[in-house]
């Protein structure tokens, strides 16, 4: 049986950063990818944000690892090249009764270390975008854009540089917990050996997870499946900035984003769904669309939104559920040295990348 030190499950961006940590560490790493290229999965379906750290309950993971994340991924693009604008985001109230809303965020994010936000009123708001209503805005300037692709890359590089290897069409059937050891079976039959397994698969990690045989399953939580669907505009977006709604419950609501084009594309909305690979974006979605656009966006033109693309949330709570932290589980939650595993990893998941990566270094380096 073939033997490498860590082996890491799943080459999305999540996947990628944690690989490309250990093995700048001097470990010796390999990522087992069941696709046929690198970040096919929820890495590849997102707004491509670089989130501030406004939403997320203080002292969570998510709070924490954004705000660290945020900072690191703005300092590695620039080293890297990879193509990113801090652009900032204005955060709006359409309505008197969500200026409480906005308020909460403002003081949530002062607790998470986000001191940036800047209070705009309908006239400071409408100066910056002309063709923006709302009655008052949070101005988020450290948040940004980023070409995850390119970003994805430049993380398989530095991986490949340090010795790691990135093995495509390698999807792994199930995992035996060993004497100081984990072996891995591959649906074609290899068998592999490791002495830490990290579980970087996305939506597909809990399906993973429970067939690792020697995990208690009661560590493994249910996986839910939040699609959301975007629609793309066609022409030109007279706004500059990242424009976001007051959150709803289950997402951040229907925003308009900016690739690194400039094409406007807004989304996502929720739509709870039970097959992860359901991906196709129903016109009829559209007229809820323009309702929500044209609160913040009246001038929106008939017929400029054209179905764009969908992902999937990887949540683990589910409709009508209190929004769950990031689930990062290492020996000390489920008693198997060697394994770390990756639940619910969405947004901010992009933007606490390289954090999530420090995050497991220290996770795998700390006595059991």
């Amino acid at each position: 049986m073939d033997q490498v030190e860590c082996v890491v499950v799943g080459a999305g961006v999540v996947g990628l950063a944690v690989a490309r940590k250990l093995a700048l560490e001097g470990r010796e790493v390999m990522v087992l990818e069941a696709a046929d290229a690198i970040g096919t999965g929820t890495s590849s379906r997102n707004s491509e944000v670089i989130h501030a750290g406004l939403y997320y309950p203080t002292g969570s993971l998510k709070a924490r690892l954004c705000v660290a994340g945020r900072n690191q991924l703005y300092a590695y693009a620039r080293e890297q090249g990879v193509a990113h604008q801090q652009c900032g985001k204005l955060l709006v109230a359409t309505a008197p009764e969500q200026r409480a809303g906005l308020e909460g965020i403002y003081e949530r994010a002062h607790h998470n270390g986000v001191t940036d936000l800047r209070w705009l009123d309908r006239t400071e708001a409408q100066a910056m975008e002309p063709a923006l209503e709302c009655v008052a805005a949070l101005l988020s300037p450290s948040t940004g854009i980023i070409d995850s692709h390119g970003l994805m890359l430049a993380l398989q590089g530095d991986l490949e540089n340090a010795g790691g290897l990135v093995a495509l069409n390698s999807p792994v059937a199930l995992a035996n917990i060993a004497q100081d050891a984990i072996d891995l079976v591959a649906v074609d039959g290899t068998q592999l050996r490791t002495r830490l397994l990290v579980n970087a698969a996305g939506l597909a990690a809990p399906q993973l997870a429970h067939r690792f045989a020697g995990l208690d399953a009661h560590h493994v939580p249910q996986p839910r499946f939040a699609k959301g669907n975007y629609f793309t505009l066609a022409g030109k977006a007279p706004i500059s900035h990242l424009i976001y709604p007051v959150p709803e419950a289950a997402g951040l609501g229907v925003h308009l984003t900016l690739d690194m084009g400039g094409q406007a594309k807004f989304g996502p909305d929720v739509q709870w769904v039970d097959n992860a690979d359901d991906l196709v974006v129903d016109p009829r979605r559209g007229d809820a669309f323009y309702a929500e656009v044209r609160k913040y966006w009246p001038g929106l033109p008939d017929g400029a939104l054209i179905p764009g693309y969908a992902g999937i949330r990887p949540k683990i709570h589910g409709p009508n559920q209190p929004a769950a932290d990031f689930c990062i589980q290492g020996p000390r939650v489920h008693g198997i040295p060697g394994l770390v595993n990756l639940f619910g990893i969405e947004s901010p998941g992009l933007t606490s990348a390289l954090a999530i990566a420090d995050h497991v270094a220290d996770l795998v380096s700390a006595p059991a």
